[in-house]
């Protein structure tokens, strides 16, 4: 049975959600930002009570346009402290979304049990030796240091694949691997480290990457994250983050439709109910 920390997954499993808390004020929407100890416990608890399965602490923004490269050392006091307050009011699994090995170690020595790495593990060369020394359940997402042309559909897969050998090389069973097929982090320009180069349009590679989940998971349980990402704003033509909700929620839907096994959203509760009805309707999980 595949697994994210505690909450099985994929299968017959129903769609799973992963709530987003950013400790990052440098994040591209700032509603999911908070540094303050009493907004991070409601966000928390509501979290919880909305129906997540899992929360996930981001400490340093990796989106492709923007500069924010913080210390590592910045990285592991916005995410511990995050961590430390949470572990007081939730039960929930949490998952530690960082590339760097320094950072991985800080938050897995505190019982954080996913680690959520948007390298696909190839950013650090020491973080397979922490997820050695660790053996949590990891999230890769497609990612390479080169540029990327030809079909992007085949070759996500393909850089999936390769992610995925070297957590096994780590010792990470393989129904501790979860795969995600990065929407967003493909560009032809960008200013960041953690996104990949292509040679064509980023939007269009996005949109064949979603129509094409099943083809792209490769047996392995799937994660998609779109919440008011650049793809719903390009699509709708709405620049602010804030007002990107319902498109959202409509492409969180077709994830699910066309496969997606888990949603990283900053909306629990809308979409725990948009992905509800996709399941029931769709006929998706048995047992509904």
């Amino acid at each position: 049975m595949n697994s994210l920390g505690t909450v099985s997954v994929g299968d017959s499993n129903p769609v799973r959600i992963m709530g987003i808390i950013n400790t990052s004020p440098e994040s591209f929407y700032k509603k999911s930002v908070l540094t303050d100890k009493k907004a991070i416990v409601k966000t928390a608890k509501q979290m919880e009570d909305d129906g997540a399965d899992f929360i996930d602490i981001g400490g340093m923004s990796t989106a492709p346009y923007l500069k924010t490269l913080i210390s590592e050392n910045k990285e592991i006091e916005r995410i511990t402290a995050a961590i430390e307050t949470i572990q007081k009011v939730s039960r929930l699994s949490i998952s530690v979304d960082t590339c760097r090995a320094g950072v991985a170690k800080a938050a897995l020595k505190m019982g954080v049990e996913i680690l959520n790495d948007i390298s696909g593990l190839k950013y650090d060369k020491d973080m397979p030796h922490i997820l050695e020394e660790y053996r949590p359940s990891v999230i890769v997402c497609a990612f390479s240091n080169n540029l990327v042309t030809g079909n992007q559909v085949v070759k996500t897969k393909s850089l999936l694949k390769e992610s995925v050998t070297i957590a096994k090389e780590a010792k990470i069973p393989n129904n501790k691997i979860v795969v995600d097929p990065a929407i967003g982090f493909f560009r032809k320009k960008s200013v960041s480290k953690f996104s990949t180069k292509i040679d064509s349009d980023w939007l269009k590679r996005d949109i064949l990457v979603l129509q094409n989940l099943r083809f792209i998971k490769g047996g392995h349980p799937l994660l998609v994250s779109v919440s008011r990402k650049s793809l719903v704003g390009s699509l709708l033509n709405v620049s602010d983050p804030d007002k990107r909700l319902y498109g959202s929620l409509a492409a969180e839907t077709i994830c699910v439709l066309n496969g997606a096994d888990i949603i990283r959203t900053h909306n629990v509760k809308a979409t725990r109910d948009a992905i509800e009805i996709a399941q029931r309707l769709g006929n998706l999980r048995k047992g509904l």
